[in-house]
């Protein structure tokens, strides 16, 4: 049985999380840069992208580029929210072009008044 503690220190904790959320400032995140660093680290740098938001989806294609010239083509989809007057791109999940491999990322993007800004925390 739950107690009236644990549901307290649940709420408590939601509110918490809630707020450090909400007190977040996109607009100091840098611009994004092409290329950049994949957040998957291992030398890849991630070309071509520019996200476009329809729909409460922000999408993009992108290349991730290996130090040896390897180059994989794909396309990611993340939630889009308004959020302080601007779009918060987060939840991503790519795949490649030819369906070989997908995955998530925590790199998130915000765009406003045309400035795209890129975080991966």
């Amino acid at each position: 049985m739950i107690s009236v503690r644990t549901c307290f220190a649940g709420a408590t904790l939601l509110l918490a999380t809630v707020v450090v959320a909400a007190q977040e400032n996109y607009e100091a995140w840098a611009p994004l840069t092409n290329p950049f660093p994949s957040t998957g680290g291992g030398g890849i740098m991630i070309h071509d992208y520019d996200p476009v938001v329809a729909d409460s989806v922000c999408t993009t294609h992108f290349r991730a580029i290996e130090p040896n010239g390897t180059t994989y083509h794909n396309v990611i989809s993340f939630d889009a929210v308004a959020i302080q007057g601007g779009t918060l791109c987060s939840n991503g999940a790519w795949r490649s072009a030819d369906g070989s491999a997908s995955g998530t990322t925590p790199f998130r993007v915000f765009i406003k008044n045309g400035v795209k800004r890129g975080s991966a925390q």
